[in-house]
């Protein structure tokens, strides 16, 4: 989209023009691109209706792409998984401080995009890729502190249709309408989040076993990946609960392992700080990579499909650099919320697809952008003028 929707002009006057006025989905799209304030914008976001004609393209186009590929899966995991926990190794043990300043850089990317794995544990079909969830917990999710009970459970609320943008989806804040020191906040939390997550795991959890009043907060508050403050989480039942079980054991295991080896000397106190320095650089580029998933425009009313939709963002090709700061099918985030259950290998072709088949003026091309700077200034600028 152009700079031009940058630029913002009076947000009430905005608002006001639009009483009682309907829009379709694409001059919705189009209009939202011009010369309006962010307020505007929001409120031109919950007036837009569901685009029938592409959600019918959607479907009929991708009916083929949602079957996991067992064999990508696995190879792109585990060389993912190799590759990060080898140049780990490398940054803890090398001499030379460049050769440590590139091997943690591989090994921040390279673990990345294996956590970022744990997005597919959430939609896959268990079935079709036998033992990943377990495989993905043992070899990622409980050694980097975030097992997949976390976001399962979690991350399906935000695809709920009446969900989506309002309080009750734990992952959506309406970040473009808040006050500008939200944004520098929002990343440095996650600096911190390996050590709340040992804290979590190594204390709180083993304690609540005891303390009921202690174990109802640590399942509503401290249980989930989750970026809004107002969401509480309910108790797992069923088999979900017994992946919790589980996985928060063999979490907590790991944690006092962690410590007690550090505490004991068994485990240098430079590798563990060079461990958690990594692990931190991880959930920072995560959360980089949040705050550029969606426009966050919504101020909490439910939207359309279509809506959703284009308060989402897809970073296609040409761009190479999105394949390492939104991979595993992330640069296609949009495209994902119309299609949550195609895995990741499948959503370049049903881009491709749909960017072919879809005339120049759909919808679908206006939630394409070109790159994270251009993202990331749009929301910045947007806080300046809106919550300043």
């Amino acid at each position: 989209m152009s700079n031009a929707y940058l630029a913002c002009n009076d947000p009430q006057s905005d608002i006001s023009n639009m009483t009682d006025m309907t829009f379709s989905p694409a001059e919705t799209a189009r209009e939202t691109a011009s010369d309006i304030g962010v307020a505007a914008r929001a409120e031109r976001l919950k007036r837009v209706p569901d685009d029938k004609a592409l959600l019918r393209a959607v479907a009929e186009l991708t009916r083929d792409l949602g079957t996991a590929n067992p064999r990508i899966f696995w190879s792109d995991f585990l060389l993912s998984a190799f590759l990060g926990y080898a140049a780990l190794a490398v940054a803890i043990l090398a001499a030379p401080l460049w050769l440590k300043l590139v091997a943690a850089a591989i090994s921040i990317l390279a673990l990345y995009r294996a956590g970022g794995f744990i997005h597919e544990v959430t939609h896959m079909k268990h079935s079709t890729v036998p033992g990943f969830r377990f495989g993905f917990n043992a070899v990622i999710g409980v050694p980097l502190l975030v097992p997949s009970y976390m976001y399962e459970g979690i991350h399906n609320l935000h695809h709920a249709r009446t969900r989506y943008g309002t309080d009750q989806d734990p992952e959506y804040v309406p970040l473009a309408l808040m006050k500008p020191w939200t944004l520098p906040v929002f990343i440095l939390v996650s600096i911190l989040a390996p050590f709340a997550l040992l804290f979590r795991n190594a204390v709180l959890a083993p304690l609540s076993l005891f303390i009921p009043p202690l174990r109802r907060l640590v399942v509503e508050r401290y249980s989930g990946l989750v970026i809004n403050p107002a969401f509480r989480r309910r108790p797992a039942e069923g088999e979900a609960r017994r992946n919790w079980i589980c996985q928060e054991t063999a979490a907590s295991i790991w944690s006092i392992a962690l410590l007690t080896g550090v505490f004991t000397g068994i485990i240098p106190l430079n590798a563990f700080l060079i461990f958690l320095a990594i692990v931190s650089a991880v959930a920072v580029l995560n959360q980089i990579r949040t705050l550029v998933a969606h426009l966050w425009e919504n101020d909490g009313e439910p939207l359309s499909v279509t809506a959703q939709f284009l308060d989402s963002v897809n970073v296609p090709p040409p761009g190479l650099l999105p394949a390492l700061w939104a991979p595993v099918g992330l640069r296609y985030h949009a495209l994902h919320h119309l299609l949550p259950s195609v895995p990741y290998h499948a959503l370049g072709e049903a881009h491709r697809r749909l960017s072919a088949e879809l005339a120049p003026d759909s919808a679908y091309h206006d939630a394409s952008y070109k790159g994270l700077p251009g993202l990331a200034y749009r929301l910045a600028r947007s806080t300046m003028v809106r919550g300043a």
